[in-house]
């Protein structure tokens, strides 16, 4: 039976799930190995997912010559902003003498690991360990089919795969000249930004290796700029934590480090000090009777025009004009939330708030 990328619906329209690069990888490595000994590319080509999904793939890109042979597919990530959509993840296959196994190398467009950290060893090209199980798996089941042993080198590459790539983390976490394949089901939700989580995951397991004591979560640029003019930390104690708090502070809970530094603006760790994990405008809402009820009770008139702000950033500016500071508290209250989720784990937060020029508003403690 085979699968099309499905919808999941939502409020206002549905969204189309998509596949991830190492679903995309696993599909060419099945077209291209199939090629190699047979002669012919099965197009479309069908694959089995890790929990059981079996979608077929059209090939974008097939090439058969003597000794190899190369399969393309061009990923759709469905509705989802992935810096990948569009791409083409190419697989090339060649035998390799007896005994030697399953090999994996990163062709052009795919990084290779020098940082320790990571699940994957320094020199390694940036295969994750579940694209490269699902290629192995289609490959043993292949050359079993056919008698054969699976002794080949498998070769990933994706054209223009180094620039997507300075879009992404990974010059932070130590891969370099490419993308990384990724994917642990295989599917990727819409805007459910399960690859950026991962990147933070994979922040913090680098940093630790590396024997960082300090990290830094910041929300944006802005904000990690400012942090960076007090405490100038190496790159890769920088975690690009954006909206997920929640995703920075339940993995450092089971993987500390000593310090954890969350920087932001305003509008956002309001939401944090609310109590809020995911910072993004449509999964959390600044609550502005909680930025009145930060407000001295002597001053009624300005809790009032407050509580008919229409932004965060006019009700601070309210506040500011009347010489009361929302943004220490803010401050407070946010790592007071930080320090919740840590749940006992022995990091010590502190939390800097900037406004939209990289202005430091607020720093606590």
């Amino acid at each position: 039976m085979s699968e099309t990328p499905a919808e999941s619906e939502t409020q206002s329209a549905p969204l189309r799930r998509g596949w991830t690069t190492g679903a995309c990888a696993t599909a060419a490595t099945k077209a291209a190995l199939t090629a190699l000994i047979t002669g012919e590319f099965p197009d479309p080509v069908s694959i089995v997912l890790p929990k059981g999904q079996e979608p077929a793939f059209p090939l974008a890109f097939e090439s058969l010559g003597d000794g190899y042979a190369s399969a393309g597919i061009v990923k759709d990530a469905g509705d989802d902003p992935d810096v990948t959509h569009g791409a083409t993840v190419i697989s090339s296959v060649r035998p390799l003498p007896p005994g030697s196994g399953i090999r994996f190398a990163a062709g052009g467009g795919v990084g290779t690991v020098t940082l320790p950290g990571l699940p994957l060893e320094v020199g390694e090209p940036a295969i994750n360990p579940v694209p490269r199980q699902m290629m192995q798996d289609v490959a043993y089941e292949i050359c079993a089919a056919h008698d054969l042993p699976a002794d080949l080198q498998i070769t990933i590459s994706v054209p223009g795969g180094e620039d997507l790539a300075e879009k992404t983390w990974n010059p932070r976490l130590g891969i370099l000249g490419g993308l990384s394949i990724l994917g642990t089901t295989g599917i990727v939700q819409p805007f459910s930004c399960s690859a950026w989580i991962h990147s933070i995951h994979r922040g913090i397991d680098v940093a630790r290796a590396a024997g960082l004591t300090h990290v830094l979560g910041a929300t944006g640029s802005t904000s990690e700029a400012a942090a960076q003019k007090i405490y100038d930390l190496p790159e890769i104690a920088l975690l690009d934590m954006g909206d997920f708090a929640g995703g920075l502070l339940k993995y450092l809970r089971r993987h500390p480090v000593e310090r954890l530094t969350i920087a932001g603006g305003f509008a956002k760790l309001t939401k944090l000090a609310q109590g809020a994990m995911d910072l993004h405008s449509s999964r959390s809402q600044v609550d502005m009777e909680f930025l009145a009820n930060l407000v001295p009770e002597d001053h009624d008139g300005l809790r009032k025009r407050i509580l008919s702000a229409n932004t965060a950033l006019e009700a601070l500016e309210i506040t500011r004009e009347n010489k009361i500071d929302l943004a220490q508290p803010v401050a407070r209250f946010a790592c007071e939330k930080a320090t919740e989720v840590l749940r006992g784990a022995e990091i010590a937060v502190d939390v800097i708030v900037t406004d939209r020029k990289g202005n430091i508003l607020a720093r606590y403690p």
